[in-house]
């Protein structure tokens, strides 16, 4: 886990020289001459602690980073600390990094739930909150919230991929969902809404929540089950996927099978769970995953695997959070030099959207980063892709998220 003091001593020692650059940097919090400190939350611990290793990735980018002299000059001091997955633990720990740590900006926060609690904190205090790692549809709302702005193709999106994916290949199928009782699940339950229209009630004929502090969702699962559904979504974190994965199997259900694109991690789900138990099991991706042997040979993997093998050597390769966790650190490094020598926080948010087909060599051929003061959605485009009980296979053509 990342405390707050080992957080802290891990970044650069900063020397506080004064120069003409200082005098324009002074005017923004946690920004020096020679240094930039960077706020972030992520649940090290709780229900949702397998994404903790999203911290720890984004800590070694930046490791890597201040070895290198850092960003324009600027070394990088990043404080990331435990939320446990709790709201109003993320606003706690949110205000301190603020008011007391004084940070330039939040950056990649883990969680719907969590940030939705401190987005309105910072949009009033006019704090960048930049990339959030969660893909609610909700962060692409650059009127209300011009401060806070996504990463992650929209949740939304991928339900409608989903349900249209079952319109296609089985029109007829009875469809049953487990969904997170957050913002999170309530966005896989819209998304296939909008595709189903007025026969949502009718191919819907069981939708169940679990609520992130439950034990297990084992009887979620069963009343799924007995609903005579020949398809299921599952809209959960790491912890309850693996749970409804090895439930699913162990009650002999064979449905057509969905899985929320935030559950997807090798390591941390589908091992866990039984790799064997999950064959079949479908989600929609815009990363390269770890454990496809067609990236073996592929440049921005093996720059992956070099940069995981020098600062993280004791991580496990097939957590695909990592590969996560490099694509937004490598955003916010090109975000840091667009600024400049102007990191005042309009300028931060207004680079921030400000990226013009950016290449991050973790996403899949053909996407690319595009943001703009009216797109506060980075990644439009998914595939789909298939577990053969060892990897995800891909398969089809990019889809394309419309943004409606």
């Amino acid at each position: 886990m990342i405390s707050r003091r080992t957080a802290l001593a891990g970044g650069v020692a900063v020397a506080t020289v004064a120069s003409c650059r200082g005098a324009r940097a002074a005017s923004t919090p946690g920004v020096t001459a020679t240094s930039v400190k960077i706020g972030n939350t992520m649940p090290y611990s709780g229900p949702a602690s397998a994404f903790g290793v999203i911290g720890l990735g984004e800590a070694a980018f930046f490791k890597m980073i201040n070895d290198q002299g850092g960003i324009n000059g600027r070394r990088i001091t990043f404080i990331s600390v435990d939320d446990g997955y709790s709201p109003p633990k993320t606003v706690e720990q949110v205000r301190r990094l603020v008011e007391q740590d004084e940070v330039a900006f939040i950056f990649s926060s883990l969680g719907t739930a969590c940030n939705s609690a401190i987005r309105s904190y910072l949009n009033g205090r006019k704090i960048p909150h930049l990339f959030v790692f969660s893909g609610a549809d909700k962060w692409g709302d650059y009127q209300r919230f011009p401060w806070t702005i996504g990463w992650l193709p929209s949740l939304r999106t991928e339900a409608q991929i989903y349900a249209k994916y079952i319109l296609a290949h089985k029109p007829d199928s009875r469809i049953a969902m487990l969904w997170q009782n957050d913002d999170f699940g309530k966005d896989y339950v819209l998304g296939v809404k909008d595709v189903l229209g007025g026969r949502f009630n009718q191919m819907v004929i069981r939708s169940v929540s679990y609520e992130p502090a439950d034990p297990t969702i084992d009887s979620q699962a069963a009343s799924l089950q007995a609903s005579g559904a020949d398809v299921v979504i599952t809209a959960a974190s790491p912890k309850f996927a693996a749970q409804m994965i090895r439930r699913v199997y162990d009650l002999g259900w064979k449905p057509l099978h969905f899985l929320s694109r935030p559950a997807i991690s090798v390591a941390a789900v589908m091992r866990p769970a039984g790799p064997e138990k999950g064959v079949g099991i479908v989600t929609a991706t815009p990363t390269k995953d770890p454990t496809d042997p067609a990236w073996n040979d592929d440049t921005g993997m093996k720059e992956w695997r070099a940069f995981m093998q020098k600062y993280l050597p004791e991580a496990d390769l097939s957590d695909v959070n990592y590969v996560n966790a490099y694509g937004f650190s490598l955003t916010l490094m090109q975000v840091l030099k667009q600024c400049g020598d102007d990191l005042s926080r309009p300028n931060i948010m207004r680079q921030s959207a400000n990226l013009h087909d950016l290449e991050i060599p973790i996403l899949l051929p053909g996407i690319r980063i595009n943001t703009s003061p009216t797109n506060y959605r980075p990644i439009r485009l998914m595939q789909l892709a298939r577990w053969n009980g060892n990897t995800w296979e891909r398969f089809g053509e990019l889809i394309e998220d419309s943004g409606a």
